[in-house]
This record gives structure tokens, C-alpha cells and sequence, in this order.
């Protein structure tokens, strides 16, 4: 008999990768299921960066990297940073990992203590709450609505922050809700900050290309906070290079260390053939990431037009990501063939078994009115999904 531990019997599996394999389950019985729960760009890695990883593969760049990344590779990341988001670094303050899931994870087991205070902005992406209850931290929520566009206030910063608190998380342009804040809501928000000295914030900021309103700013250009923010970036999302598992984070030296001790204990650097790739991608200017946003934004509007005809559902105008978030508790209560549809994720179900369409519960983002959907899909897909929603929908009964 097999006993495993605790640890592992408290994690919780992992919602959107849940779905997902839901629907490749369906599709293996001869279902044409339209997959909306994944949040993964349907374009390849541009030809110039696919071409430096098989040149290092050419150059034998396969033994171990150093543990926080080649220094080539690091200056790359800090000279973006600096050409960029106007944030100076030394390569000793970036650290490279397998993706930025784990440099997340790195950063929240080098800070947080059992029962320090953690609070997020929620909605929160789905592995937030897992990382925080791994570290034993005290998960404390701080919500937003869609009523205003998912985005904190500095009042509601500033009551849910106590000398308790230990860190803060939060993502712009955001997963699930493709909220992205501006420079001056991140500024008002920095000014709560300065009032407590003693919390350091991630500020996860995958999607920083994939914004379709405004410009880019990064919490680390505020020069108060310099030291107590942890930039976590990498180039999954804006580059098209979700199997090349690359992320990173900028920080203090202090934390870039402890992060490098503690990924050397795990697993050591993240591949060197995708390093090379990683350079070659810190060279490519936003400009050439055009193509990929202007579709991503020509979707969006299908999105938010196709969802607008649907009843009972409230969505927003997100600025960037690739997800809408609407709230859908208006349908809560409804029926199909006599069984109510009593949450999100009975919805869920009710849209991938009837109308074949994969969608994930707010739930698992600390949002259980709503669903979010990915459109990270083909314009023809995207279409044929919200007709076949719109016909579950409106097959319910009262």
C-alpha cells in the first residue's frame, strides 16, 4: 500500500490542465470539441528564433548550464529590461528557470515562512493559491469585479494590506481576466505600497507584449520599490515558446540568489538550447510581434461581439491577454433535462458535454461566478464555439 504524503494529498490538481484533458478525452471518442481552456498561443516560434536553438544544438551548447542561466543569455534579459520597461539590472539579478511557473514558485519558497500573509488580487491565476498553500502561507484574497474591469483600487490595496502582510502577487496584462493596468492605476497603486515597507510584490508579467490599449509599465520602474519587486517575465506567451519552457525573474540580488540555491537543489538550469532561443528572442523587437497581437485583437472582438448576443452572460473589454472572463451566475439555477446548473463548473460541464466546447470555472481563479475562455483559437473556431454556446444556453430552461 502506497501512503503519499501530506504535501502532495493537499495540492490541488491544476483545473485548466484538468479540462483540457477532459476534452482530448472527448475527442478521442469522435468528438469535434473546440478547446477554449487552454492558454496557449496557436502561432509557431518565430523561423529566427527556432533557428538559433538548432544552431546551438549545432554548437554542442547540450552540457550543463550555470544555474541561473548562461551570462550571455542574462545580460539579453537585462538589457531588454532596461530597453524596455526602463528598469536597470546586473545579470546577477536575473535568474533563468523552467518557465515562469517555476520561477514563481521559486520566488514564493524563498519568501514565505508558514503562516506569513500572502495576498493576491483575485481573480488570480489558477496556480497562485497552489503555490502559496505549498509554502503553508496564509492565502488571503483581495477581489475585483468585472464592474470595474478587474483591477484593483488603492483603497481596496490599502484595507486589505496589513503589517501582517508579506507579499503581494498580481499579473498584468492578467490570466484569467486580460486585465492590464495602466501606468498611473500602477503608480496610485505603489503609492499604498511605499505605506508598507516590509511587503514585497510579484509582479507577473507573461503577457507584457500581448496588449491591445495603452503601453506597458513595470512596478520596478517605481524606484521606491525597486528593491521589493520581483519582475517575473519569460517567452511563453508573447513568443510563441510555450514547449521551449523558459522563464525568469529580475529581482534584488538577495532573492536572485536564494531563487539560484534553491533551483539548484530542484533542478539545476533550464536547457541551453532554448537559452539560445531565449537570446535570440530578447533581440527581436515588439514590432515583429505584430501580426501575432493584431490577430489576438481581431479575435477579441469576435469574442466580446459573439458573447454580447448571449443572455445571461457580462463581460468587459480586457486590454490584453487572450482570455475573456464573463460573469455567468445569471444562468446559475437554470435546467437542462431537469438537472440545474448549480455553478460554474456544472456549466463548464454542461457546455463541454452538450455543446463540445472546453471552458474552465472562475472558480479555479478565485472567482466562482464566472468562466473564462481562451481565444487562443482560430477566428473559424472561435465563431463556431459561441454558436454552439449560444444554442446550449439558450436550450436551458428556467
Amino acid at each position: 500500500m502506497t501512503i503519499l504524503s501530506n504535501r502532495i494529498e493537499r495540492l490541488a490538481e491544476s483545473e485548466t490542465i484538468a479540462m483540457s484533458q477532459r476534452s482530448r478525452d472527448l475527442r478521442a471518442q469522435g468528438h469535434d470539441v473546440i478547446n477554449l481552456s487552454l492558454g496557449e498561443p496557436d502561432f509557431n516560434t518565430p523561423d529566427t528564433i527556432k533557428d538559433a536553438g538548432i544552431q546551438a544544438i549545432n554548437d554542442n551548447v547540450t552540457h550543463y548550464p550555470p544555474v541561473p542561466g548562461f551570462p550571455e543569455v542574462r545580460k539579453a534579459i537585462a538589457e531588454k529590461l532596461l530597453r524596455d520597461n526602463g528598469v536597470k539590472y546586473t545579470p546577477d539579478q536575473i535568474v533563468l528557470s523552467t518557465g515562469a511557473k517555476q520561477s514563481l514558485m521559486n520566488v514564493v519558497l524563498c519568501l514565505i515562512n508558514p503562516g506569513d500573509e500572502v495576498l493576491v488580487a483575485t481573480p488570480y491565476w489558477v496556480s497562485y493559491k497552489a503555490m502559496v498553500d505549498f509554502a503553508e502561507g496564509n492565502f488571503k484574497e483581495v477581489h475585483a469585479d468585472v464592474e470595474q474591469d478587474f483591477k484593483l483600487s488603492p483603497e481596496q490595496l490599502d484595507a486589505a494590506l496589513t503589517d501582517k502582510s508579506k507579499l503581494f502577487m498580481f499579473s498584468s496584462p492578467s490570466n484569467p481576466t486580460g486585465a492590464a493596468y495602466s501606468e498611473s492605476e500602477l503608480r496610485a497603486l505603489g503609492e499604498v505600497f511605499k505605506k508598507y515597507p516590509k511587503v514585497h510584490i510579484i509582479s507577473d508579467e507573461i503577457y507584457e507584449h500581448i496588449r491591445f490599449e495603452g503601453e506597458h509599465f513595470s512596478l520596478a520602474a517605481i524606484p521606491e520599490l525597486y528593491d521589493r519587486v520581483i519582475t517575473v517575465n519569460g517567452v511563453s506567451k508573447s513568443f510563441a515558446m510555450t514547449g521551449w519552457r523558459i522563464g525568469y525573474i529580475a529581482a534584488s540580488l538577495p532573492i536572485a540568489k536564494a531563487c539560484t540555491k534553491m533551483q539548484g537543489q530542484f533542478t539545476s538550469a533550464p536547457s541551453g538550447i532554448s537559452q539560445m532561443a531565449t537570446l535570440k528572442a530578447m533581440e527581436t523587437s515588439a514590432d515583429e510581434l505584430k501580426e501575432m497581437v493584431n490577430a489576438f485583437a481581431k479575435r477579441r472582438e469576435v469574442m466580446i461581439e459573439g458573447l454580447e448576443q448571449i443572455e445571461g452572460m457580462i463581460c468587459n473589454r480586457p486590454e490584453g491577454a487572450f482570455y475573456l472572463f464573463p460573469k455567468v451566475s445569471a444562468l446559475f439555477g437554470k435546467k437542462s433535462n431537469s438537472q440545474p446548473i448549480e455553478d460554474a463548473s456544472a456549466l463548464c460541464m454542461y457546455l463541454l458535454n452538450e455543446a463540445h466546447v472546453a471552458t474552465v470555472p472562475g472558480t479555479a481563479f478565485g472567482a466562482p461566478n464566472y468562466i473564462r475562455l481562451s481565444y487562443a483559437a482560430s477566428e473559424a473556431e472561435l465563431k463556431e464555439a459561441l454558436r454552439r454556446i449560444k444554442s446550449a444556453i439558450e436550450a436551458l430552461t428556467s
